[in-house]
């Protein structure tokens, strides 16, 4: 089986690909800072270290290629149902023939409240209209198959999980020469503030949510103070007023 992450690799040396590398670290440094737990995985991009300002001790890579720690399919991770902390999917889903499956193990693994990072290509962008246009070849990243922002927010509703934040980034057309992409730089500045779903790229966080989940609290009370608990309060007044004239 031959592994698309190779090719998206070699894109990401690319002057563009290495444009959006520097703003992808940027998002992901940030927002793996202050997410805690014991065990968190990348799949995907593993040549990329989007995990590196991350906190979490056990941090695992996983890839069908020869450049992850953990050697595996996305659709079927060699990890405990609920035992991941942290998990990132950076532009897998685009370039899988099974994009559900990945999003239902990414739920089976992850615990509760975990917490689900992923980043995409944004089909209504200009790189988006890009795509259109070049995906009659094989050229990455055009080739994918970009997903809608709304239907990825979607499907993650349906697993469960919330969205808890969100950003695009890339407004700049998707020029092959970096110089006339600075010439566009202005769009860049503009674009959360006026074409906010406009972004090339978009960033989820979503959280892994158990709904009907009960919290099971320590007795820390006695029988007897729990049986006072449950006495009306008339009767604790009468005791109270008998113990006073004796």
């Amino acid at each position: 089986m031959t592994n698309p992450d190779n090719s998206l690799a070699e894109w990401f040396t690319s002057p563009l690909g290495q444009y959006l590398q520097t703003r992808e670290l940027a998002y992901f440094d940030q927002a793996v800072m202050d997410m805690f737990g014991f065990n968190a995985l990348q799949v995907g991009l593993s040549h990329i270290d989007l995990l590196r300002n991350s906190r979490i001790p056990r941090r695992f890579l996983v890839d069908n290629g020869a450049t992850g720690h953990v050697l595996a399919e996305p659709t079927h991770l060699p990890f405990a149902a609920q035992s991941v902390d942290l998990m990132v999917l950076p532009h897998l889903l685009e370039f899988s023939p099974y994009p559900h499956q990945i999003l239902r193990e990414a739920e089976r693994v992850l615990i509760a409240e975990g917490n689900l990072l992923i980043s995409g290509f944004n089909p209504r962008s200009l790189w988006g209209l890009y795509s259109g246009y070049k995906k009659r070849g094989t050229e990455f990243p055009w080739r994918g198959n970009f997903i809608n922002f709304s239907r990825l927010k979607d499907w993650l509703s349906l697993l469960g999980c919330d969205i808890a934040g969100w950003r695009m980034c890339c407004y700049a057309p998707p020029f092959a020469r970096i110089p006339w992409v600075h010439r566009f730089e202005f769009m860049e500045k503009a674009g959360d503030r006026w074409w906010a779903m406009g972004g090339g790229v978009y960033f989820i966080h979503a959280v892994k949510r158990v709904h009907g989940m009960r919290l099971i609290t320590p007795r820390w009370q006695g029988k007897a103070k729990r049986v006072n608990a449950l006495r009306p309060a008339t009767q604790g007044m009468q005791n109270k007023r008998e113990s006073n004239y004796e």
